[in-house]
């Protein structure tokens, strides 16, 4: 993933207190935040008992076959944004799919200090409480394995800071993080540790110092599993390809690893889908390494990008994950490598939609589903400013802890006379 969006994601704790301060400010004036409260996921739907049949009194007894659930999907979801606005555009997305229900919510703890990769107060409840609505749901979370994770380390100071917590400097941190998510009830999450380690985007990456890296993964799995209480399970994600090491010699073992995943976005430009299955350490390789070691795969990241709007891409790809079967996928879902939040592909959305429309109805029924490939996305409706208002332009961070632009009335003169 472009290391400038990322950026966007882990500078947003830092505007929590500048939000909060605004909105205090503007709503003691004449001023009123437009667009608070994005629809919640909706409640679960309780099941129905089926009412067996009462056999004749004049015949011998009907036996009623068994009846089966339907088969469930894969658990899928997206990528969708850092924090709740993350958590309410997924049912957004669901209802965009014709009800097909988004199992997997994905965040990412940021990167820049200590403090958040321990989990900041506050910033996971809402993905805990999104979790714990459906006993079927599952939580992924992207933790960063050092701080000042996209601040371009050299790779002198990153192959220190990988010995310093090969040798458990940092072993604090994690536990708390561990602590923290069993506090919020959600001990069974994924933990996708120190993505992408083998390029050269993240100050966690391995190839500075592979030996130090690994004993360093294993350190914070030891850590988090020491904390009573967890069922954590722990991705090791690399991207697709050889990069700047290639991800087998960053391999930790089997005794720390729970699923092999991969970061696969279409690219290079140029680059067939056959390619990207057959290159060294591409999506063939992936699936042979984690066969070979009794591991599931996932891919935590998946995408459009350098050969834009890609529908052969979008359908081989899920074609790729119907046949491999893995425990779990997330689309990044903005541009450029969406298909919901991003108009820019509107050939690729085309295909991810009827592909993925209406697959997990919330009862069998025997009437397929229609499927009506006319609607147009609606991410994230642009709420309808009152008379006289003209919203205000505080920047994306601050409109994000707000909840949405604040809206200054400029007839406010006239009505306080």
């Amino acid at each position: 993933m472009d290391s400038q969006q990322r950026r966007a994601r882990t500078g947003r704790l830092a505007f929590i207190a500048v939000a909060t301060a605004a909105s205090a400010a503007l709503a003691a004036g004449p001023g009123f935040a437009a667009g608070v409260g994005a629809a919640d996921p909706p409640a679960p739907t309780p099941a129905v008992p089926a009412v067996p049949a009462e056999p004749s009194p004049a015949a011998d007894p009907v036996i009623e076959p068994e009846t089966k659930p339907a088969p469930k999907v894969p658990a899928f979801g997206a990528y969708l944004d850092y924090g709740p606005r993350g958590v309410a555009r997924m049912a957004e997305l669901s209802r965009w799919l014709g009800g097909t229900e988004l199992r997997v919510g994905h965040t990412y703890l940021p990167g820049d200090r200590w403090s958040n990769i321990e989990g900041a107060p506050g910033f996971l409840d809402v993905w805990a409480d999104w979790r714990n609505e459906k006993d079927d749901r599952m939580f992924v979370l992207n933790v960063p394995m050092l701080e000042r994770n996209e601040d371009h380390v050299s790779d002198a100071e990153v192959r220190l800071l990988l010995r310093r917590g090969a040798a458990g400097q940092f072993d604090d941190h994690f536990r708390r993080l561990a602590e923290r998510l069993v506090e919020l009830n959600v001990p069974d999450t994924v933990i996708v540790l120190g993505w992408e380690m083998n390029g050269i985007t993240y100050t966690h990456r391995c190839g500075p110092d592979p030996e130090a890296w690994k004993t360093y993964w294993n350190r914070i799995v030891t850590t988090m599993r020491s904390v009573p209480g967890q069922k954590f399970r722990f991705d090791f994600t690399p991207s697709r390809g050889r990069d700047a090491i290639a991800w087998t010699k960053c391999y930790p073992g089997d005794d720390t690893v729970d699923i092999i995943g991969m970061d696969s976005y279409d690219q290079p430009e140029g680059l067939s889908f056959d390619e990207q299955v057959k290159e060294p350490y591409g999506l063939q390789e992936h699936v042979d390494f984690a066969k070979s070691h009794g591991k599931a795969i996932s891919y935590p990241e998946w995408g459009l990008f350098r050969n834009g709007d890609n529908a052969e891409y979008m359908r081989r790809m899920l074609a790729w994950m119907d046949e491999h079967k893995p425990l779990y996928n997330t689309l990044t879902d903005y541009c450029p490598h969406g298909v919901w939040q991003c108009e820019d592909n509107p050939k690729a959305s085309d295909v991810y939609r009827s592909i993925l429309f209406g697959r997990t109805p919330e009862e069998p029924t025997t009437e397929p589903t229609p499927v009506d490939p006319t609607p147009e996305p609606t991410p994230d409706p642009t709420p309808t400013n009152p008379p006289n208002c003209s919203p205000m332009d505080l920047g994306e961070w601050v409109e994000y802890w707000i909840g949405g632009k604040l809206c200054m009335r400029f007839d406010w003169w006239s009505r306080s006379r």
